[in-house]
């Protein structure tokens, strides 16, 4: 007689707690391929010959649904072999949470490992504790929907940011809610995981044009901007100490990770809802698309601003662009370079009305247009430049000032050096780079051509290699290490501006010299984070500047400043007064008929302390005892004094090389076509 057949079974149920299994149970399941060309499953172990004391377990066979087959060897997955699915009720082993004995082992058998014993456990679990599997569930799709939702909400402007900005329907979503939905289920996990790790790339970068347009009032430049991370690195351990920047550091990194991570597990977890019912998904996405598009073209408001945005596309193909101009940049602004009004004329034909004159260049950190006007900043300041103004006119001083439009913006001051001193718009690492190596004759390099100055830089920032002294034609450099200052750091400054220039006429200006002096300072007091500020001491109380390690410890410290934008206002109005004043008050102390200062800021500081919509303006002023040093750029209409009006000329920042050679006597000979 045949071998008698048990009964079918009901098919076993799928966990309620299981909401994302697609066609699947929950139960750990064996198979065994009949003769027939179908599979059964079975409960346990299936009897093997000889197995006097095993049974089958009770089978259910169903159609499979025409499309995809699916098979799996981990427990708990429906095979699907010639047409039929089939499933089996799960095994009590198989629930054990522990693991001990998994679906079709047995307790003599090897103990399953790997993917498919931690599959079992869990939804073991889920099946132990449903209604807490049901929440983590919606939990982590909930969270997925937010996590992508503002990902493709950026970028958004960090000063002036209002929470209403994120009321938006963006209409990248309806088109990859559409994408998920079309695709099977094997290709949709593929897709949506590098899609997500796609939009975590996308979002760092939107994050870092963020930072950049808040810090220097542009955008991330993905060619260009890489190595400005490492100097971000710097100020910060100059700024907030070592150990401090090490954990933000790791932090960031680790955040960068967790992002990539967590944006391709949220497309995935998105892409299996949606997945679910794809007829319900499409009817909801085609539904989305609609009222998007409809908003779209009726410019439809929520909370005064347009409910649709495309902001990820528009960010994608904003990088796009930034990236193709700068390299088509690169060469234009190359050919710009090698073009040069003044490359060869003779040394005898430049600057010849400055003969004799003992020349100062300086550029005051952060000294922008927002110091002399805005409300909070302006009062100090401008009494600072009234009072200093009234000293310097005692002291048989006269003063002209305007305004120059920097090419930079809240940081990257060598490139507001470079464009004032060249002559070029040098606005971006590229062009610093190119011009750096080329033969275009730089303002400070003009004197040494005349072979009738000599030609010194004080630069009490600079902290290694130097390579910039060559185009400038500084015969000797002073570096932060060469100036032989003992006291403490201000924060990112490594000596106070008073210091600076004391040893500047220490070790240069106070000598006996066969020529007169052209110099290059650069003032760092006023560098963010502005805090501590140091205070002025008595000229013949400096020393090596120990005398200053009292007054960096009483002062503020960088992190109750740099992140309190009513304290940075503050203490940024505070830093111009004290390097204006310690600048005025050297050129009073030690300066003669023969000297000639120009000094001026080299970008406006951060829009957390400039404002949102302020300019990049900066106030420059040329000062001499002389009358016919000021008779040369009476034309210029200038303001008297060290304030500038409001409505004095502005000029761009690389006009005004060409502007001061031709002032004093300079003859142009153009090279380079």
């Amino acid at each position: 007689m045949p071998a008698s057949t048990p009964s079918p079974a009901p098919p076993a149920p799928t966990s309620p707690a299981d909401p994302d299994a697609e066609a699947t149970t929950d139960s750990a399941l064996t198979a065994s391929a009949g003769p027939d060309g179908t599979r059964s499953a079975t409960e346990g172990k299936p009897a093997a010959q000889g197995d006097t004391g095993g049974t089958a377990g009770p089978t259910t066979e169903r159609p499979a649904p025409q499309g995809d087959t699916e098979h799996s060897d981990d427990a708990g997955d429906t095979v699907d072999v010639g047409g039929t699915r089939s499933t089996t009720a799960a095994s009590p082993a198989a629930q054990d949470p522990a693991g001990e004995v998994a679906a079709g082992e047995t307790s003599g058998a090897p103990r399953r490992r790997g993917a498919g014993a931690r599959l079992a456990r869990l939804r073991a679990w889920r099946e132990r504790y449903p209604r807490v599997a049901r929440v983590v569930w919606w939990a982590t799709t909930v969270l997925s929907v937010v996590l992508l939702y503002l990902a493709l909400l950026l970028p958004v402007p960090l000063a002036g940011f209002e929470p209403r900005m994120l009321l938006r329907l963006p209409g990248e979503a309806v088109v990859v809610a559409a994408v998920l939905t079309a695709l099977p289920r094997r290709p949709r996990v593929v897709v949506a995981a590098l899609g997500g790790a796609g939009l975590a790339a996308l979002t760092v970068v939107n994050l870092l044009d963020m930072g950049f347009g808040s810090y220097l009032g542009r955008g991330f430049n993905l060619v260009l901007d890489w190595e400005l991370l490492d100097d971000a690195r710097s100020y910060l351990a100059d700024s907030l100490g070592g150990t401090t920047t090490a954990l933000l550091t790791a932090g960031v990194l680790a955040s960068v990770v967790a992002l990539f991570a967590g944006m391709a597990a949220a497309m995935v977890r998105v892409g299996t809802v949606l997945g679910r019912d794809a007829q319900k998904s499409t009817r909801v996405t085609l539904v989305a698309g609609t009222v998007w598009i409809t908003c779209s073209v009726l410019t439809v408001q929520l909370a005064g601003q347009p409910l649709t945005v495309h902001r990820a596309a528009g960010a994608l193909n904003a990088q796009t662009d930034r990236v193709r101009d700068t390299l088509r940049d690169e060469a234009a602004f190359g050919k710009e370079a090698r073009a040069d009004r003044f490359g060869n004329t003779p040394a005898a034909q430049l600057v010849p009305d400055l003969r004799g004159k003992d020349v100062v260049f300086t550029f005051i950190e952060s000294y922008g247009r927002s110091a002399i006007e805005d409300p909070v900043m302006a009062p100090g300041v401008d009494r600072t430049l009234a009072s200093s103004t009234a000293a310097l006119e005692k002291a048989g001083y006269r003063a002209k000032s305007g305004w120059l439009t920097s090419a930079t913006y809240g940081g990257s001051s060598w490139l507001g050096h470079s464009t004032t001193l060249s002559g070029l718009w040098i606005d971006n690492q590229q062009r610093y780079r190119t011009v750096m190596a080329s033969d275009h004759l730089s303002l400070t390099k003009a004197f040494r051509k005349t072979g009738a100055w000599d030609t010194v830089g004080v630069m009490p920032g600079v902290q290694k290699g130097w390579p910039e002294q060559k185009y400038y034609g500084l015969d000797k450099v002073y570096n932060a290490f060469q100036l032989g200052y003992q006291g403490p750091k201000f924060s990112w400054s490594t000596m106070p501006d008073q210091y600076a220039l004391e040893a500047y006429q220490r070790l240069v200006h106070g000598k006996q010299r066969d020529k007169p002096l052209m110099s290059e300072i650069i003032l760092t007091s006023s560098h963010q984070p502005w805090a501590p500020i140091p205070k002025m001491v008595g000229w013949d109380e400096l020393g090596d500047g120990s005398v200053f390690g009292p007054i960096e410890k009483a002062g503020r410290r960088a992190g109750d400043v740099i992140a309190d934008t009513t304290a940075s206002r503050e203490e940024y109005g505070k830093s111009i007064q004290y390097s204006v004043t310690a600048l005025t008050q050297w050129l009073e102390r030690y300066g003669t008929d023969d000297t000639v200062l120009v000094f001026l800021g080299d970008h406006q500081p951060i829009s957390r302390v400039s404002g949102t919509h302020a300019s990049r303006d900066v106030p420059i002023s040329i000062v001499a005892k002389d009358p016919k040093v000021l008779d040369r750029i009476a034309d210029w209409g200038w303001t008297d004094g060290l304030r500038p009006a409001h409505g004095a000329p502005v000029w761009k920042m690389s006009a005004f090389r060409d502007r001061f050679l031709l002032a004093y006597g300079s003859t142009p000979h153009p090279s380079g076509g």
